[in-house]
């Protein structure tokens, strides 16, 4: 049975140039998760669904789906004006009681960890990432427990690392510990994408930044009509990261420069459409997706996917989903440069006099410009590797980035949109033609001997492959 999985290199054809040329989408999906034997519901071709919307598409070319995965082998992966607004509302609240920021249900045969900060959007900060870490850790040593789900409470599953108090701790000249937030949220990432038993995570709302870090490597992912989904680093001056680079690495076609680019926004049903996630269910009939899940003895991932299964929805992308434009994605993002990327949409804009061009430049050129060489260039690199080595190369980058070194970008991006949130943060370097390749070069360049580099169990958890 295809168990979801997407931790390690892809092997199959094509992968190595991450699906370049051809984008493939699960434009007719049951949010169930479907066995090998049933992929016939789920190949219905795309161009059967889109004549039906608008006959001329240029996507009716393409097929639903990619090929499904067997159990062991790979966790594969597989719109328009969206800005950036969905800001946690970060007050004076300080309260490190993880036990409170991290809430535990005990069910017959499973566990449920809830991320309780909803006032901040669920945001992570280190207490709440290293009691996540504490308790999986737990759970898998546990033989009387058989599956682990996450959710979150609120209007949110998780919004992302908590920047605003990173950014004031490191103000105070805290720099221990935001390397050990990043190195524990790291180590989390890659226990979840090599856990040993069934893992659900309900992304119901707001699901930004390491969000997805912390839930898309297992094997069930559960969207709703309210999930959004973003990774908008590089509007505060930062780059996507906790795996980030992985995952939309592995999206179809250049989608994932475009989402890691521009910041946009995906909704639920475009997740399942490009296979983020594995299965759907309306927001209003999670309560009895839960009741069910929480009756369950079993640690078989079949019995928990049946469970799913019976709660999902028959869903499609909307005509003015992204998912619409991949051709236009393809031709502009494939390019090698930033400034190419750029130039080509500016290209596009002047001959279709397409709005989604302009404000797709709008979006661009809103970003810290460091942030987009630096982005543009991990995404590039985590197409040919896998999860760990992912996560070792963002944990350097993430260091670097807050280090001041070569550019306070995130400081002043955070402060910009969060703190004074003027929303006109001043870059440094200001533009494109102002960033050299060193500066480039030394968020990817080993860590110094003062810095030790992330070390992750690989030699006791490998990746499926």
């Amino acid at each position: 049975m295809n168990s979801g999985r997407i931790c390690g290199p892809l092997k199959t054809a094509g992968t190595q140039v991450g699906y370049r040329g051809k984008a493939f989408f699960n434009f007719r999906v049951r949010a169930s998760f479907q066995t090998q034997s049933n992929t016939t519901v789920q190949s219905t071709n795309i161009k059967h669904l889109l004549c039906t919307q608008k006959p001329e598409s240029k996507m009716q070319r393409f097929k639903a789906l990619l090929p499904q995965q067997t159990r062991s082998s790979l966790r594969t992966f597989c719109s328009h004006r969206r800005a950036f607004s969905a800001q946690p509302n970060y007050s004076e609240h300080h309260d490190d009681d993880s036990q409170e920021q991290i809430l535990v249900e005990g069910r017959a045969k499973s566990r449920a960890a809830i991320l309780n900060r909803p006032s901040s959007l669920n945001s992570l900060n280190a207490s709440m990432v290293a009691r996540l870490k504490r308790l999986y850790d737990s759970w898998e040593e546990n033989s009387d427990i058989g599956f682990v789900l996450m959710k979150g409470s609120g209007r949110a599953f998780c919004s992302g690392a908590d920047v605003v108090r990173l950014y004031q701790s490191l103000n105070e000249g805290n720099t221990d510990e935001a390397e050990q937030f990043f190195k524990t949220l790291y180590s989390f990432v890659y226990l979840q994408g090599t856990y040993l038993k069934p893992h659900v995570a309900i992304l119901d709302g707001i699901t930004m930044g390491c969000g997805s870090g912390i839930s898309l490597p297992g094997m069930f992912r559960v969207v709703t009509d309210k999930t959004i989904f973003s990774h908008p680093e590089t509007q505060i001056g930062f780059h996507p990261d906790a795996g980030a680079s992985y995952i939309l690495s592995r999206l179809p076609g250049y989608l994932g420069e475009y989402l890691a680019l521009t910041g946009d926004k995906l909704n639920g049903v475009e997740m399942i459409a490009c296979r983020l996630a594995t299965h759907y269910s309306l927001n209003a009939r999670l309560a009895l997706l839960e009741e069910r899940l929480g009756k369950l003895i079993t640690d078989e991932p079949s019995v928990v996917e049946a469970s799913l299964a019976q709660y999902g929805d028959l869903v499609y992308p909307d005509r003015s989903s992204v998912l619409h434009r991949i051709d236009t994605i393809d031709r502009c993002f494939s390019q090698e440069t930033v400034e190419e990327i750029i130039e080509a949409l500016g290209k596009e804009a002047t001959e279709s006099c397409d709005e989604w061009c302009l404000n797709t430049l709008r979006r661009i050129r809103e970003a810290s410009p460091l942030s987009l060489k630096v982005t543009l260039q991990s995404i590039r690199e985590g197409r040919f590797e896998t999860l760990d080595k992912c996560l070792i190369r963002e944990y350097r980058m993430s260091l670097r980035g807050i280090s001041k070194l070569v550019s306070s970008d995130f400081f002043e991006g955070v402060r910009a949109r969060m703190v004074d949130k003027d929303f006109a943060p001043k870059w440094d370097p200001p533009s494109l033609k102002d960033i050299s390749e060193d500066m480039i070069e030394y968020y990817f360049s080993p860590l110094s001997e003062v810095q030790s580099e992330l070390v992750l169990p690989t030699a006791l958890r490998e990746p499926y492959m």
